[in-house]
């Protein structure tokens, strides 16, 4: 039975009023639970650890952890005004008062604070390190709050100040502690034994901060069952309520929150795996947020909205910088052979042809968004180079290497039709050459497989995503370059490249942004890490009757305004 049909009658007339205030016409009654498909796993509520920035978690619970800001539609961070403020004070350098909503609280009905910020903060800033001067917490990346010289916060207050070391005024400090970056710091407080977290970690206490870590880390992974409200408790409209294979990730409406109640109570969240096609039948999905062209044969057809349309993440092979591809011959020689202008034209546009900007053509950029006035200078340095197959190239490339044939190994979360199809043309142009690629796409598949050596090259968005994932911005993509970056899967090691990334961070000029971007991508390639391919097509499907549902192509994915939708029938 559809999920839908399960939902009580007073579910359905409680609904039935937000409904009608809504202005819905006579005859259109409000459906109660909204499924929503994404084209990626579900492994933890914690988005900002290494494996959690390549999940679906930021799709996925926007609105269940908000923060200072979300990404909106064109890939620029907004204020959300319900959670807080932040003001820039007077000053030589930069400082930020942050102030928390007074009424902000989380569902298990403790105060939102400043110790939040404190643990992002910390979370990220790289600061604190082991013995073996390895970060104790695993983030996905330290842009931004790597620069943060210090938070000074009294715990358990609402309001803090975040100031920034000289020289380091980090440029888009509007998308700081934003939409699930603030993770409860009293759950892992509570967890670690440490009874004051902004004093630990404030006063650089390794013991304690190693033992926050550890939780912050792992103890928001996701298991099957009924998610415990202790540890995985809300500050947005919805709280997570329990999440299984059968049922999905089911988020319901928040009764602690204290903004606009949500437009609709429940809404179940569909990760990869699932039977999309089955589930779309049954009337369980209601909004699909994909990758155009990875359901090999799928259009969600009548009933449904459809907008195909390219997204501001980059579609790339992030290259090993050991094994077979440990030297930049050899990744130059994989490169040589992948037909980048035939991957684009058979599988980058799908459904779409725009003269200029986003989806417009082969990506000759990893760090400068297509639809800038960076772009086409930046762009020009990879010329025609690597454009087409070139057999010649390829082998004299992979000579020059010191090996014979090689076998590259590519993975991505399967399935996924576009690309095993692109995994497949790069082989087949790729074996005259010596080169022999293989498939090891997998359903169990993480980027991190890379650093472990299981995989040669990941095949995914920027920083490796494999779902959702990109913003209009400089920073992410440079960061994924720079050595002890978690997003970094390729551990990619260049100073010059590192320097660059930090000094884009805190750059607002044009021609100072246009000299360290080509600067980059000369470097790049040469150095070869990663081989940009083009901007990642993606396809979002609203059911009719759906109200207030916006695409937004980039790492927030269509849920970014989740309690806003309704849907009508």
């Amino acid at each position: 039975m559809s999920r839908r049909r399960r939902i009580g009658v007073a579910g359905v007339v409680a609904i039935a009023l937000v409904a009608t205030a809504a202005g819905c016409s006579k005859g259109e009654d409000q459906v109660p639970s909204i499924g929503y498909a994404i084209d990626n796993v579900l492994t933890t509520y914690n988005a900002n650890t290494v494996d959690g920035a390549a999940s679906g978690a930021r799709q996925a619970f926007a609105r269940v952890l908000p923060g200072l800001s979300y990404l909106g539609p064109e890939g620029r961070a907004l204020a959300d005004g319900d959670v807080g403020t932040v003001t820039a004070q007077p000053g030589d350098g930069l400082s930020l008062l942050y102030k928390v909503n007074p009424n902000a609280v989380y569902s298990d009905g403790v105060p939102v604070t400043c110790d939040d910020l404190v643990l992002a903060w910390a979370a990220g800033s790289g600061r604190f390190t082991g013995p073996d001067q390895a970060p104790l917490f695993h983030a996905a990346s330290r842009a931004g709050y790597s620069d943060i010289d210090r938070v000074e916060c009294r715990p358990g207050t609402k309001d803090a100040t975040v100031v920034f070391r000289p020289g380091r005024a980090f440029a888009e400090w509007r998308a700081l502690f934003g939409a699930t970056e603030l993770m409860p710091a009293h759950v892992a407080a509570r967890a670690a034994g440490v009874p004051d977290v902004v004093t630990a970690l404030q006063g650089e206490d390794t013991a304690a901060a190693a033992r926050v870590a550890a939780f912050w880390n792992t103890g928001w992974n996701l298991t099957e069952g009924e998610l415990d409200p202790a540890v995985f408790p809300s500050a947005g409209p919805y709280r997570a309520q329990s999440y299984s294979a059968e049922d999905g990730l089911v988020l319901v409406a928040n009764d602690k929150w204290w903004g606009n109640r949500p437009a609709t109570d429940r809404i179940v969240v569909w990760p990869k795996g699932v039977d999309l096609e089955e589930k779309m039948a049954s009337g369980d999905v209601d909004v699909l947020d994909v990758g155009a062209g990875s359901i090999d044969g799928f259009d969600p057809g009548k009933g449904f909205s459809t907008v195909h349309e390219p997204s501001r993440s980059s579609e790339q092979l992030v290259l090993a910088t050991g094994g077979v591809l440990g030297s930049a011959d050899a990744r130059r020689a994989l490169a040589s052979c992948v037909p980048r202008q035939q991957l684009f034209d058979t599988l980058g546009h799908p459904g779409y042809a725009p003269q200029s900007g986003l989806g417009s053509g082969v990506l000759n950029s990893r760090i400068v968004q297509a639809d800038t006035l960076l772009y086409p200078p930046v762009a020009a340095v990879a010329g025609d180079r690597y454009l087409r197959a070139d057999t010649g190239a390829a082998s004299a490339a992979l000579s020059a290497s010191g090996q014979g044939p090689i076998t590259v190994r590519v993975g991505y979360l399967a399935p996924d039709a576009r690309r095993a199809a692109t995994v497949a043309a790069i082989a087949a142009a790729c074996s005259p050459a010596g080169i022999t690629v293989q498939d090891n796409g997998s359903a169990d598949f993480t980027p991190s497989a890379l650093a472990a050596g299981k995989v040669d090259a990941v095949l995914g968005g920027t920083a490796s995503a494999q779902g959702a994932a990109g913003a209009d911005s400089l920073v992410p993509p440079a960061y994924s370059l720079a050595e002890g970056e978690g997003s970094n899967f390729g551990q990619f090691r260049n100073g010059r490249v590192t320097e660059i990334a930090g000094k884009l961070a805190v750059e607002t000029g044009y021609d100072r942004q246009l000299g360290l971007a080509t600067e980059a991508e000369n470097i790049l390639w040469s150095e070869m890490p990663s081989i940009p391919l083009f901007n990642e097509p993606r396809t979002t499907a609203f059911a009719d009757g759906m109200h207030a549902a916006v695409p937004n192509p980039t790492a927030a994915g269509a849920g970014w305004n989740m309690d806003r939708w309704i849907l009508l029938r």
